[in-house]
C-alpha cells in the first residue's frame, strides 16, 4: 500500500491548495461526506473534520461522495464535460474558427476556456485551434494538395495570409514543407497525471508529465533536437502508445514494444538505453547505472542523463534510487515516481472505475 505523507503534512498542503500533492492523497470532509483532491478549490474544513486517503477508491468505499468543484474520481488532465462540444467541434470542422459568441451558442465561456487552455496546453484556445488547423493543412500538403487548396480548405481566405501562418507556425513555406514531418503531440489522461506524447513516423519522442515549467522546457529541446516543431494531432504510434499505456497502468504490461526515438548526447542515448535494461518491478542505484555503462565515476552525470529524458515510464528513469534505496530525484515529482515504482512491485493497477 501507498505510504502517506503524515497528517500534519498532508492537512498544511491541503489548506495552501499545494499542487505538488495533487495525486497524492484525497480528504474526506466528515461534516459533509465530501471527499476532495488537495487543490481543491472549496472553503476549508476544520482539520478535525478531516479524513485522509491514497487513492478516491479508499474514499468512496468509506462512504464519501466525490466534491463536485474539484471531481476528484476524474482523471486529472482528462477533458471536462463542459469543454467537450469545443473538441467535437474541432474534430468534426477542422478549418472551424472559434469566437466567443460562437463558443457561447456551445455553452461555454470563453474566458473560462481560455484558462482551461492556458493552463493544460499553455497557450490560448485560439492558439491551439490555429494550430490544429496548420497540422491538417501539412498533412493535405504532405499528400499532394496544392497550397491554394490547403488554405482554403483550413479557413484561409488567402495565399499570403496562408502562406505567412504556416511559415511562422513550422519555420519554412507550404511548398518548401510538403517533405516536412512534424511532431505530432497528444494528451493523455494518466492516473498520475496528464501526460503529453509526441511521434514523428520513426516512433514515440515524447512522454512528458504536464508540469508546465519542464513541459516547456522539454518541448523546445525536443524541436531543437529533431530540427521540427510540435503540433496537436493524431498518428498511429500515439494511438498505439496510449493502448500500452492504458494496459501498464491496469497492472497487465511489463514491457513497452512501440518504437521509440531517441535524440540525445551519446552519452545520454548510453544511459537511456541501459535504463530500459531494468527489469519490471526492479531498481538500480545511480552508482550501478554508471557502473553498467563503463563510466564508474559518472553518477552525478547519470543522474543529469536521466532528468534529460523525454521519454518518461517507457525509458524507466523512475527505476533508479540512491544507493541507500531512497527515491532521488525525479523529474515529475517524487510523489509520481513512489506510484510508479508501488505499482510495478505491487503488480495493482492504478486505473480506478
Amino acid at each position: 500500500m501507498m505510504q502517506l505523507p503524515s497528517r500534519a503534512e498532508m492537512m498544511r498542503a491541503f489548506l495552501a491548495s499545494d499542487e505538488v500533492y495533487e495525486g497524492l492523497f484525497f480528504v474526506g470532509v466528515k461534516t459533509t461526506s465530501i471527499f476532495c483532491r488537495p487543490i481543491c478549490p472549496a472553503r476549508k474544513p476544520k482539520p478535525e473534520n478531516c479524513d485522509f486517503f491514497a487513492i478516491a477508491e479508499d474514499a468512496l468505499h468509506a462512504g464519501f461522495r466525490p466534491c463536485l468543484r474539484c471531481a476528484p474520481t476524474q482523471t486529472k488532465g482528462s477533458i471536462p464535460d463542459w469543454l467537450s462540444p469545443v473538441f467535437k467541434s474541432l474534430d468534426e470542422t477542422p478549418d472551424l474558427r472559434l469566437t466567443g459568441a460562437s463558443l457561447r451558442e456551445l455553452g461555454v465561456d470563453p474566458a473560462r476556456a481560455r484558462r482551461w487552455f492556458l493552463r493544460h496546453y499553455g497557450q490560448s484556445l485560439a492558439v491551439y485551434a490555429r494550430n490544429r488547423r496548420l497540422g491538417h493543412a501539412l498533412k493535405e500538403l504532405r499528400k499532394g494538395a496544392s497550397i491554394d487548396d490547403a488554405a482554403l480548405n483550413h479557413g484561409y481566405e488567402s495565399h499570403s495570409g496562408f502562406r505567412d501562418a504556416f511559415s511562422r507556425q513550422f519555420g519554412n513555406t507550404p511548398g518548401r514543407s510538403r517533405s516536412q514531418e512534424p511532431i505530432l503531440t497528444t494528451i493523455y489522461p494518466s492516473p498520475v497525471g496528464p501526460l503529453l506524447l509526441g511521434a514523428t513516423d520513426e516512433g514515440i519522442c515524447l512522454l512528458e508529465f504536464q508540469d508546465p515549467e519542464r513541459l516547456a522546457h522539454q518541448l523546445r529541446g525536443l524541436e531543437k533536437a529533431f530540427k521540427l516543431r510540435a503540433i496537436p494531432g493524431e498518428h498511429h504510434w500515439l494511438d498505439a502508445v496510449r493502448g500500452e499505456l492504458d494496459r501498464y497502468f491496469s497492472g497487465e504490461l511489463k514491457s513497452f514494444s512501440t518504437p521509440l526515438v531517441l535524440r540525445g548526447t551519446a552519452f545520454q542515448e548510453t544511459c537511456w538505453r541501459e535504463l530500459m535494461n531494468i527489469p519490471y518491478a526492479e531498481t538500480l542505484s545511480y552508482v550501478e547505472l554508471a557502473r553498467r555503462i563503463g563510466n564508474p565515476g559518472a553518477s552525478r552525470a547519470v543522474g543529469s542523463a536521466n532528468g534529460a529524458n523525454r521519454i518518461a515510464i517507457i525509458i524507466p528513469c523512475h527505476r533508479v534510487v540512491n544507493v541507500n534505496g531512497k527515491l532521488g530525484g525525479y523529474g515529475g515529482g517524487l510523489w509520481r515516481k513512489q506510484r510508479l515504482l508501488e505499482l510495478e512491485q505491487g503488480s495493482r493497477g492504478l486505473w480506478k472505475g
